[in-house]
């Protein structure tokens, strides 16, 4: 049996590179270093990892790559005169298969002692270093993705040195069948129970495969919301009536337009509206509905913006009788299921959801810990004050705690309402329950500065929920320096393809021959984008697809659910409307 050997140790610092019109901060750039090289517990001297969100630490000190492999990508694209590092690996080793490594084992290497965590993470950076954007692709459905080892014992190793099996890890499961595992269909349950069982797997791959264990049907995208939407698309509801809650909100009442029931809502969803007597194209906005899931109707309680088109046409203009266009029900931002002390935080409109919840909780006759908090400015700002007073006193283990910043005494006499916000030092002065869960909805700021202080008042940030109504927050692993700017229209002449609206975003453009796919799309208007390996391989980038058809080019290795659609390979067919 021919023993394995290291064939070259690479090494390279991160560095800032130009890629589409921005900046890449990546290390996937490594060179072979002669002589003996220290392995230390994170890395190897004279290396570094641009990412660390994605690459190095203590789990990923090291990234292996075979010698064959490089064999077989130099037939496969013609490739003359590779030389070693180009994979990003540090460790370029020959006899060391990805099908036959297993998770766990064990190797001596030189003076140095390793272990193998998990198959390499797919990152567009290997296709930039490449100059092969379809290579993270390539590199699962190839079952040649290369791994990862944490270092056991410090020591120097050099090209040449021998490497030597200590240990086999538990399960036999191999590299590449861990990454098939994760990146590809027709998952296999018995070897995800396996892949568990490893202690040696990787905290992130953990989460992942119980994330799979638990999506239904081992679905792909474990995090996307389970259920499928009520209904494809918009279909045309009809409003029975509009109610002015306060001088900028009107709640609007939504039915079916044939008088039947609507499906139920979950505590804490919202609607999507393509609102077209507001202007053409047709704006579409999302608003969290307010009603009890199961009313049978559905309510929204729009707050009219200084310049929204949409808000200002559903407050000032929309009549009784009129239809218009709804998605169904959508959102994570739900009521969840345990028994313990519940927190309902809210300022201004972002009140809308967290009273759905306590519709749910008083029709549930729920019994318990319930703590309402609510901040306005003062009472002309405090839509709702009754109907929330009403259904907290109905529950039998119900407080409520208003706030308001701007108002006078009489009026917070009035109110039994608190002066000021609500703060770190104003729930401490509570003494809210540590173990309550807490869903937030309010202002960006108010979200994150409450996101920041609740943790550090015992609540564990795992039972935080929150809700913002613009668009999620970017994950572009690797770019530097990005300025972020309000969504616009692309620089250039107009598309000529097919609409595409970005809901969150507020912004509404024409498919062109310049962008290869909706992601790069959404890149030129500046609309905040979700992805990392940007090929239809990792699903970071998976989003509601609202309305419209859409095409591939390339598939992806595993479609996302039914509703949703990968926006870094996907092109418009149709008109399409997207939740971002």
């Amino acid at each position: 049996m021919t023993v394995p050997v290291l064939v070259s140790v690479n090494v390279g610092l991160p560095k800032d590179v130009a890629w589409q019109g921005k900046t890449v901060r990546t290390g996937v750039w490594k060179h072979p270093a002669a002589g003996p090289q220290m392995v230390r517990r994170l890395n190897i001297d004279g290396d570094g990892q641009g990412d660390l969100a994605g690459h190095g630490g203590e789990q990923r000190a090291v990234l292996v790559y075979q010698l064959d492999s490089y064999r077989h990508w130099q037939e496969h694209f013609g490739w003359h005169d590779v030389g070693y590092g180009q994979f990003g690996e540090n460790l370029t080793v020959d006899g060391m298969p990805d099908d036959q490594v297993c998770i766990g084992d064990r190797y001596r290497i030189g003076d140095a002692e390793f272990e193998v965590t998990q198959p390499r993470v797919t990152c567009y950076r290997v296709g930039l270093r490449l100059g092969q954007p379809e290579l993270p692709a390539l590199l699962v459905s190839h079952h040649r993705p290369g791994f990862y080892m944490r270092v056991l014992a410090e020591g120097r190793v050099q090209a040449g040195d021998p490497i030597v099996k200590t240990a086999a890890g538990p399960g036999g499961l191999s590299v590449a069948d861990t990454d098939a595992l994760l990146y590809l269909p027709g998952r296999d349950p018995a070897k995800l129970r396996t892949a568990l069982q490893i202690p040696a797997l990787s905290p992130g791959w953990q989460g992942s495969f119980r994330d799979l264990m638990s999506a239904p049907g081992g679905g792909p995208a474990a995090g996307a919301p389970a259920d499928r939407p009520a209904w494809p698309a918009f279909r045309k509801l009809r409003v029975a009536k509009v109610v002015r809650e306060n001088e900028t909100v009107a709640s609007i009442y939504l039915a079916a337009a044939d008088g039947g029931p609507l499906p139920p809502a979950k505590a804490g969803q919202y609607l999507t509206l393509r609102v077209g007597g507001a202007g053409s194209p047709a704006p579409v906005r999302s608003y969290s509905m307010s009603s009890a899931p199961d009313a049978g109707v559905y309510r929204i309680s729009v707050k009219r913006e200084p310049h929204g088109v949409a808000s200002g046409y559903l407050n000032r203009d929309l009549r009784q009788g009129a239809l218009l266009e709804v998605a169904a029900p959508r959102g994570e931002f739900v009521l969840g299921d345990d028994t313990g002390p519940i927190l309902l935080i809210s300022a201004g409109i972002g009140v809308t959801p967290v009273l759905s919840m306590l519709h749910q909780l008083a029709a549930d006759h729920s019994e318990r810990d319930i703590w309402w908090l609510y901040g306005a400015r003062g009472p002309g700002q405090h839509p709702f004050a009754a109907e929330a007073h009403a259904l907290l006193a109905s529950l039998p283990h119900a407080s409520e705690h208003v706030f308001y910043s701007a108002a006078t005494p009489a009026q917070r006499r009035r109110a039994g309402a608190t002066a000021g916000r609500i703060t770190k030092d104003a729930l401490a002065a509570l003494a809210i329950p540590v173990s309550a869960s807490a869903y937030l909805c309010g202002p960006a700021s108010f979200i994150c500065q409450l996101q920041a202080a609740l943790p550090e008042l015992g609540i564990d940030s795992s039972r935080i929920h929150t809700e913002l109504f613009g668009a999620l927050a970017p994950i572009n692993p690797g770019l530097t320096g990005q300025r972020r700017q309000p969504p616009h229209q692309p620089a250039g002449a107009p598309g000529t393809g097919p609409q595409v609206t970005f809901a969150r975003s507020g912004l509404s453009t024409r498919f062109g021959d310049d962008w290869h796919n909706v992601l790069d799309l959404a890149d030129a208007c500046d609309v905040p984008t979700r992805w990392s390996c940007r090929t239809g391989v990792c699903h970071t980038c998976v989003t509601s697809l609202l309305s419209g058809d859409i095409g591939y080019a390339p598939d992806p290795l595993e479609p996302p659910p039914a509703g949703q659609v990968l926006i870094c390979c996907a092109r418009p067919a149709t008109d399409i409307v997207l939740d971002m």
